[in-house]
């Protein structure tokens, strides 16, 4: 059964389009127990960090995500927030993250060498990827739909890096450690691109 979690930040009707597309019959819940058995998670978000770690926490779903990701090691794919949420902090915000990514989210503004960049990065760009089974039917001319005003620091981030983006400084837009990924653009708005990429995590074992 897979799970696009609703933490009560963003719109998911199109991830859950989208992923119907791709011939995957998700649920979207935030019931605790459905997520505690599901066999493939969604973590999308629109929103600021404190939010979606504050709601994660009084909806009663950090426990079950920790019980389904760190002890039955069920796949999940954070996008967007969900991405950073991911991370082990975000200059956004004061709380931490779940911490499952070895990373840090920084503005981009921070990031990049121009101070003037205009935020937020917003529109179609460019990916660099690693070769990897996510990416499989991915050509060179792959983009992905972005709206975001903080990113994952390459720098310090110790994951395994899938791609990178160029906004202004070179910034990791898709990273995993095992099961746990994230991704810094928007799937389900990348047309597809989108589609085939969510089609590779839904199929990988």
């Amino acid at each position: 059964m897979t799970v696009v979690i609703d933490y009560d930040l963003g719109n998911v009707g199109s991830l859950l389009n989208m992923l119907k597309k791709a011939g995957e019959q998700a649920k979207l819940s935030g019931d605790p127990g459905m997520i505690r058995e599901a066999t493939r998670l969604f973590l999308p978000g629109v929103g600021s960090f404190d939010n979606g770690m504050a709601n994660l926490e009084r909806l009663g779903i950090r426990p079950a995500l920790e019980y389904a990701v760190q002890e039955r090691k069920v796949p999940i794919m954070g996008i967007c927030l969900g991405f950073q949420l991911l991370t082990k902090s975000s200059e956004e915000g004061v709380l931490p993250g779940l911490g499952w990514l070895d990373a840090e989210t920084i503005a981009l503004r921070n990031l990049a060498a121009n101070p003037g960049l205009r935020v937020p990065h917003m529109g179609w760009s460019r990916v660099q990827m690693a070769e990897h089974a996510l990416f499989t039917g991915l050509g060179e001319d792959t983009r992905f739909y972005f709206v975001h005003t903080y990113g994952v620091d390459a720098a310090t981030c110790r994951a395994e890096v899938l791609c990178r983006t160029e906004y202004g400084t070179r910034f990791v837009s898709g990273a995993r450690s095992g099961h746990v990924v994230g991704m810094q653009f928007h799937p389900e708005k990348s047309h597809r691109f989108g589609l085939q990429l969510l089609r590779n995590f839904c199929s990988d074992e």
